[in-house]
């Protein structure tokens, strides 16, 4: 997998996961649970899959997303690591 690919994901996912966990805005959550939903969506394939394990859903929904957007951020961090 494009190296590039992966780290312009992880940069985005790992910025939005940083403001998530501490926001006190319901509002403001909510707008970042939809765009990273809509960038899952427009994302490589490839790369979603690996970070999905094949589950469509994933990223779109309210209750596993925080727990969701940490292990992708996770692994990609493994998958930048494993390439140096």
């Amino acid at each position: 997998m494009d190296r590039a690919v992966i780290e312009q994901a992880y940069a985005f996912f790992h910025q939005k996961l940083k403001v998530y966990e501490h926001s006190t805005s319901e509002r403001e959550m909510d707008h970042i649970e939809d765009t990273i939903a809509a960038y899952a969506d427009a994302m490589s394939p490839a790369l979603f899959r690996e970070l999905s394990g094949g589950r469509s859903a994933f990223l779109h929904e309210h209750a596993v997303f925080q727990a969701e957007l940490k292990g992708a951020v996770e692994e990609m961090e493994a998958m930048l690591g494993a390439e140096d």
